[in-house]
């Protein structure tokens, strides 16, 4: 079924489904969507009916632009494509994909396999990368997988953000004491750079911690590596 159509997902036959990849996870979290990418219909249908059938939600498209179109970027899947398609190939699928706010994980599934497209493909994150004769059980692992990695890396961006907004919490002058404590200066070496008192790089320091939600400066350094907070422009952060 092309157009964009959804199936509902059913059971596998083991007794689990796709939406067992939440567990530990937001409940609230819309249940993700393989998204199956392919110029041959029949193969297209083919595909469909057994990721359905092993219990995944499903929705076909035709072509690479056809999904681009119809991408709701904040639903949570991966997406099944092939490799040669008209106008739109799949390695500027996997290019178009990456440019987005929450780029899906990839597997290429293809009959015209050569080794430069697979290199290709797997330096720019693609989560494997499979002939169309490939068993069922590797496809279906691989797509096992690629959901559960979107899930994780959802997850750290969702903490980025939280962690980024911290930082854009403090002020201007706390910025620029928090750049000298993450390059190693002292309060008395901080006070002599900035012109002020020690007693006031102590104040802005408590300030920092609590603002930030950390007791010392290791996790302060985890801290800001965490939000990719480079220490040369934390003065002028976000």
């Amino acid at each position: 079924m092309a157009g964009g159509t959804r199936d509902a997902p059913q059971r596998r036959p083991d007794g689990a489904s796709s939406i067992d990849l939440f567990q530990g996870g937001d409940l609230n979290m819309t249940e993700p969507t393989v998204h199956v990418v392919d110029d041959d219909q029949p193969f297209l249908t083919a595909m469909s009916r057994l990721l359905r059938a092993s219990g995944f939600a499903v929705r076909t498209y035709a072509s690479a632009s056809e999904f681009l179109s119809r991408r709701d970027d904040d639903e949570p899947g991966c997406v099944v494509a092939d490799l040669q398609m008209p106008e739109v190939g799949g390695l500027d699928l996997q290019t178009a994909l990456g440019r987005a706010r929450h780029p899906l994980p990839l597997l290429f599934l293809t009959g015209h396999a050569d080794t430069a497209s697979t290199v290709r493909a797997m330096r720019g994150g693609a989560e494997d990368f499979l002939e169309k004769c490939a068993p069922k059980e590797l496809l279906l692992d691989a797509v096992q997988r690629a959901l559960a990695r979107d899930i994780r890396e959802r997850e750290a961006r969702t903490r980025q953000q939280e962690v980024r907004a911290r930082f854009a919490a403090i002020t201007v002058r706390e910025r620029e004491v928090l750049g000298h404590v993450l390059q190693g200066r002292l309060n008395k070496q901080i006070a002599s750079d900035l012109s002020i008192h020690e007693r006031t790089v102590k104040v802005h320091r408590k300030s920092i911690m609590t603002k930030l939600g950390v007791r010392s400066v290791a996790a302060l350094i985890r801290l800001a590596q965490e939000a990719d907070v480079p220490v040369s422009s934390v003065s002028t952060f976000p």
